[in-house]
């Protein structure tokens, strides 16, 4: 029975659970989700439960956020003066935006509080310093 080895293309079904049984996503009513095991793209703590799997197999997979997205940084938190922002923009708490480096690089940041004098964005991951718990089931492998 081939295993899962690093260099393996894979392809799994997952459905992810936060701590307090939210599901944050799920590849249900989707193609399952394809990648190299080993290369970095997923989540360490996801792609080193993989190695040793068969076809079929399914596991339940807890994940610290030091292996997931991290810790949350709170330097990646800014306050920014309301009337740097445009009317049409909106700055409800949970809005996700977009902002530019002055070097052009985009970041996604996330409205987290707004006054009528400033805007205070996050560009951590929505998931940094969560712990992570993934249901996968190994459904291809295309051996390296």
């Amino acid at each position: 029975m081939t295993q899962v080895k690093t260099g393996d293309t894979v392809r799994i079904h997952y459905t992810g659970t936060l701590d307090d049984g939210a599901t944050f996503d799920s590849s249900q009513g989707r193609d399952p989700l394809e990648f190299e095991v080993g290369s970095g793209q997923i989540i360490p703590g996801l792609d080193k439960a993989l190695p040793g799997m068969a076809v079929g197999e399914t596991k339940t997979v807890a994940v610290p956020c030091a292996d997931a997205y991290g810790e949350a940084d709170p330097a990646a938190r800014q306050a920014i003066p309301r009337d740097q922002i445009p009317d049409d923009v909106p700055v409800d708490p949970g809005t996700r935006l977009q902002m530019q480096t002055p070097q052009g690089q985009v970041v996604p940041v996330t409205v987290v509080e707004a006054t009528d004098a400033e805007v205070t964005l996050d560009a951590n991951h929505p998931l940094a310093g969560k712990d992570l718990t993934f249901a996968i089931e190994l459904v291809d492998i295309n051996a390296a």
